[in-house]
Formats: structure tokens, sequence, C-alpha cells
């Protein structure tokens, strides 16, 4: 039912009108770069597993964004980061996500290893990356921002690219780097 005041149908509850807002969930990630090469996790769950993907996550009560990513960092791939700033802010409307991006650098030593949600991690050079075997579109867009980025200081965010405004399409193969 559409409750009133509002514009669209929401869950609402016979008994005490409570409204159940189903609302996109935020993911929070960096693309960590090291020497000109970038770090990838090659992912040990579903969806996607065994294909690769950029430490990233969903943001959890009580964190700041640069927080989430860090923590995602640590969890996937063993990594303790510096957020240098947001790379790139994404809606992929297909599956209610908002995804930040951050363009990290290690903190410290280029020091990681797999966690339990990845079967490998890797420093990619940008002609190493395996292209073919992203896990996401967002995956390649955010390694396309990074590279036009280079160590410039960051400007606005990078955002879906036109030919999926409101990122509704799935993987998509035709876009060549």
């Amino acid at each position: 039912m559409v409750p009133e005041d509002d514009n669209r149908p929401r869950e609402v509850c016979d008994s005490c009108g409570y409204v159940a807002y189903d609302n996109p969930k935020i993911v929070v990630g960096s693309v960590v770069a090291e020497s000109g090469r970038v770090l990838l996790c090659r992912r040990a769950i579903e969806p996607r597993r065994g294909f690769w993907t950029l430490p990233a996550g969903y943001l959890e009560h009580g964190e700041t964004l640069v927080e989430g990513a860090a923590r995602e960092a640590l969890e996937e791939a063993g990594a303790t980061i510096r957020a240098d700033g947001v790379l790139a802010l994404y809606s992929i409307s297909r599956i209610g996500q908002v995804q930040i991006m951050f363009r990290a650098r290690f903190d410290g030593a280029a020091a990681f290893a797999p966690g339990v949600e990845s079967l490998d991690v890797r420093l990619f050079a940008w002609d190493e990356i395996p292209w073919d075997e992203l896990a996401f579109p967002t995956v390649r867009w955010a390694l396309q921002a990074w590279r036009d980025a280079g160590d410039a200081p960051l400007g606005a965010p990078a955002q879906n690219p036109s030919s999926d405004e409101r990122g509704t399409n799935r993987l998509i193969s035709e876009v060549a780097l």
C-alpha cells in the first residue's frame, strides 16, 4: 500500500501502521595502489566466487565510510590502508546499492594476505589485470577511474558511465579499456 503522504508502495503493518522502508545498502571499498599496481582479491564467496574484485563490502552501523573501507581491506586482503579520498560514487539500482570507492594506499609496507572471503590476493599492473575475470561492472569502472585520476589530487568522484547511468546492466563485456 502507499502510506499517506508518500508516493510509492511500502510494506505497512495493518495493526500499528509501522512502515518498513527498504532502502539501498551502502557498499564501501577502495582501489589500493602500490607503485602503479592495484590490489585485487579473488572471491571465496558467492556471488561470483573465483572472480577478482576490489576489497569492498557493506558498511556496518557505527562506522564512517573510511573506517568501513579500511575494515574491508583488512578483512578481505589483510591490508592496512590509508584512504586518499573518494574516487567514485556508483548507483546500482538493479540491486539497491550505493557504492563509495576510495583511492587508497598501504599504511606502511605493502603487506597483504587472503582473508576468509578471498582465495587469493595480488598486486596487478594495469596490463596484468584479469579483465575477463572481474566480478562486477563497478570493479572495472573503479579501476578505470583510478587510472584516469592517476596520482593527481582527486576532483569530483567518478560516477556510473553513461552506458549504465542507473546501474541496471549486469557484466558489460563489450566495454574495452
